[in-house]
């Protein structure tokens, strides 16, 4: 606190300052943009308000550990790009009133996710290099 408003002894505002707001905004974006992705898994107010809230408070810790995750594993990437695209076709397919099961989205999306992992893991114990994408 007295690092981001005291220069001298005189109470201004520091450059810490300036950084630090620039990480807020940027956390309240990022979970901005998460809201359609939500909305691809439920429709509950409650859900979606909760998770953009948590998204807001935790995002900067958890995005180390993501990204250390992506360097480490060679099929995560591709698997949240297959996640992201089962998101876009199932809001496309709500808007043409097609629901599918909140229960059956989140094994969908756990499955991608999981099996980017796994794939991930088995071919770093095998020694093998990734070749290409998925």
């Amino acid at each position: 606190s007295q690092q981001c408003f005291k220069v001298d002894g005189v109470k201004r505002a520091t450059p810490l300052l300036l950084v630090l707001v620039c990480i807020e905004i940027s956390d309240l974006i990022f979970a901005v943009d998460s809201i359609p992705a939500v909305f691809g898994v439920t429709r509950d107010p409650f859900i979606v308000y909760t998770s953009n809230l948590f998204a807001i408070l935790n995002l900067r810790a958890l995005y180390t550990v993501l990204s250390n995750a992506v360097g480490d594993l060679a099929y995560l990437k591709p698997a949240v790009g297959l996640v992201l695209a089962f998101v876009g076709g199932k809001l496309g397919a709500e808007y043409f009133h097609y629901q599918i099961n909140t229960v059956l989205s989140l094994g969908i999306i756990s499955m991608l996710l999981g099996g980017g992992i796994l794939l991930s893991l088995l071919d770093k114990s095998k020694g093998g290099e990734v070749k290409g994408d998925l």
